[in-house]
């Protein structure tokens, strides 16, 4: 396999258009599958995305648009995932073109709801793509930043290590640095559970909890978060590295972070339904919640925080009086 070969972006929300602006600072051109035809007029006619990250000027002259996934799969080497998790299913079921033989990216940040299935797991089981040939991308990283070419750091996982050799020149330049790892599942589940935590740290903003409380929270999500990780895959891993508390950091406290903002309104006393509505973006730790209240049932690790927040989102409990309660059992 002779890496990146030819790379196709596979999503066109922000993350999606961040990896794009990314990829093209490095590579001379790419293929970008988007699933609306219309989307792709526009965003020739504009030299933006119309939908996501306006600010990002592109050179549509190195851009070969796909509205057909199969076409931009059977057309590229490397194809990079960002698609939300809820969605990622329904956009393969289309997918008719073998993928064993190309190089899989996944740069979603959870799971495959009702599957319950951590991604590369779902592209190695489903789709018959071989683990050497499958990496994920982890934070942590804002789109909304890579926008702004502020220093950002991510991590490169993948088994093998002469794959993410060669592919790793693709997410560095002036702005990017990347590390690497070969724990796959314990920085995808960290990604999922990162979203989860964040949920309530934006319930806890809402309510007027202050800096000094969220940091004693951030202190025991990332101890909760240890503790599941290791249950569901012993590997020795350093929890404190950036693919972990980073991503988690990150997405706790910076504006730009959906699951924070969803929850934030429900600490303000919106509903569930309501802050979804209003969003009109994903909040996908509303989803994470779910999927891993469910896995936990069968590794039973101690996860108040999870338990917390899955009452709050399925139960339709008091955020109130369920994030007073968990106060309780923090230290």
């Amino acid at each position: 396999m002779n890496l990146p070969g030819r790379i196709a972006i596979m999503g066109g929300g922000s993350w999606a258009t961040a990896l794009a602006k990314i990829v093209l600072s490095t590579q001379d051109s790419i293929n970008w599958y988007m699933r609306k035809q219309e989307s792709i007029e526009e965003f020739k006619q504009l030299k933006h995305n119309p939908n996501y990250l306006a600010s990002v000027r592109f050179d549509t002259s190195k851009i070969n648009f796909y509205s057909d996934i199969n076409e931009a799969i059977e057309q590229s080497d490397t194809l990079i995932f960002a698609t939300p998790s809820p969605f990622f299913k329904q956009h393969l079921e289309k997918v008719t073109t073998p993928l064993h033989h190309k190089f899989v990216i996944s740069a979603i940040k959870g799971l495959v709801p009702e599957e319950n299935m951590l991604i590369t797991d779902y592209f190695a089981q489903r789709y018959e793509v071989p683990e050497e040939n499958i990496a994920i991308l982890g934070g942590p990283c804002h789109a909304e930043e890579i926008a702004f070419e502020r220093l950002s750091y991510i991590t490169l996982g993948c088994i093998n290590n002469e794959h993410l050799n060669a592919v790793s020149n693709v997410f560095r330049n002036q702005y990017l640095k990347n590390s690497y790892s070969n724990d796959v599942v314990g920085i995808e589940y960290a990604a999922v559970l990162k979203n989860v935590y964040s949920i309530v740290a934006g319930i806890y903003h809402g309510m007027k909890y202050g800096d000094n409380f969220q940091a004693v929270f951030i202190c025991d999500a990332i101890e909760e978060m240890r503790r599941f990780v290791a249950a569901v895959h012993p590997v020795e891993r350093d929890i404190t590295a950036s693919a972990y508390l980073g991503d988690l950091l990150v997405t706790a406290y910076s504006r730009f972070s959906r699951n924070r903002i969803f929850g934030t309104m429900i600490g303000k006393g919106y509903s569930v339904k309501t802050a979804q509505i209003e969003m009109e973006m994903i909040a996908e730790g509303y989803y994470g919640a779910k999927c891993i209240h469910e896995i936990n049932e069968k590794y039973q690790v101690e996860m108040p925080i999870l338990d917390a927040v899955y009452q709050i989102l399925y139960e339709r409990k008091s955020p109130f009086s369920i994030t007073r309660k968990l106060t309780e059992t923090f230290k």
